[in-house]
C-alpha cells in the first residue's frame, strides 16, 4: 500500500468515526494525516489546511474545545494568506472557527466571525446560495444565544423561507430553522405563531423519521413546552408522557 493510500485510508476511517459520534477516535488518526500532509505538502497548501480543520472538528466533537479553537485559528491565518480572505475555504474554516467559539460561549467573537462570513458569502455567492442561508442561521443561532431577539428571529423568519424554496418543507435544514424559529417566537411570547411551526415541524418529523426518532421527540417536547406556556396543559400533559 502507497502513502497516498494508506492516508485515503486513515482519513477515510477518521470521518466515519466522527460521523459515529467517536471523535476521540477519529482524533489520532487525523493527528496522522496533518503530520503527512505537513511533510509532503507544507503548511499551508489547501489538503494541509482541510487535514487540520478535520482535526479540529474532531477535537470539538470530542469536547476539546481549546484544542479544536487553536487549530481552527491556525488553519485559518494560513488561508486568509495563501488563499485570500473570501476564497471558500477560508470561509468554511472561518464558520467553523466561530461553532467553536459558540460551544464554548464565546458569543462575541463568535458573532463578529459569522457577521463576516455572511457579509463575504452574500457578496460572492448571493444570498439565495445554501452556503450563504446556512451562514444566516448560525448568525442567527448566535444572536439568539446572545439575547438580540428581534436581529435573531428576522434572520431566522428569511432563513426558514429560503430553505422551504431550496429544499422543500420537509427537508431535515428546514424542519431545524422551523424549529429555532419556533423557540425564538416562543421567548417572545408569540405563543401562537410558535405552536404552529411546532404541530407542523412534529408531524413533519413523525412522518418521516417516525414518532420515537430523538428529533421528533425534541420537537415534541418543545411543542409540549409551547402548549404548557399558552395555558393549553390537556394537550401539553399527554406530549409530556409520552
Amino acid at each position: 500500500m502507497t502513502a497516498i493510500d494508506s492516508t485515503a485510508e486513515r482519513s477515510t476511517r477518521a470521518h466515519q468515526y466522527l460521523q459515529e459520534g467517536r471523535g476521540d477516535l477519529a482524533i489520532p488518526l487525523f493527528e496522522e494525516e496533518l503530520a503527512h500532509r505537513r511533510k509532503a505538502l507544507g503548511p499551508d497548501h489547501p489538503d494541509t489546511l482541510t487535514a487540520q480543520s478535520n482535526l479540529a472538528t474532531a477535537y470539538q466533537a470530542a469536547g476539546a474545545l481549546d484544542e479544536a479553537i487553536t487549530l481552527y485559528g491556525g488553519a485559518l491565518a494560513l488561508s486568509r494568506e495563501a488563499l485570500g480572505q473570501a476564497h471558500p475555504d477560508t470561509l468554511a474554516t472561518q464558520s467553523n472557527l466561530a461553532t467553536a467559539y459558540l460551544d464554548a460561549g464565546r458569543l462575541d467573537e463568535a458573532t463578529t466571525l459569522l457577521e463576516g462570513t455572511l457579509a463575504k458569502r452574500r457578496a460572492t455567492l448571493g444570498p439565495t446560495d445554501p452556503d450563504t442561508v446556512a451562514s444566516q442561521g448560525l448568525l442567527a443561532t448566535a444572536y439568539l444565544d446572545a439575547g438580540r431577539l428581534g436581529e435573531a428571529t428576522a434572520l431566522l423568519e428569511d432563513t426558514l423561507a429560503q430553505h422551504r424554496a431550496l429544499l422543500g418543507p420537509a427537508h431535515p435544514d428546514t424542519l431545524t430553522s422551523q424549529s429555532i424559529l419556533a423557540d425564538a417566537y416562543l421567548e417572545a411570547g408569540r405563543l401562537d405563531e410558535a405552536t404552529a411551526l411546532l404541530e407542523d415541524a412534529l408531524a413533519q418529523h413523525r412522518a418521516l423519521l417516525g414518532h420515537a426518532y430523538p428529533g421528533t421527540l425534541t420537537v415534541q417536547a418543545n411543542l409540549a413546552n409551547a402548549y404548557r406556556k399558552a395555558g393549553r396543559l390537556g394537550e401539553a400533559i399527554p406530549l409530556y408522557e409520552e
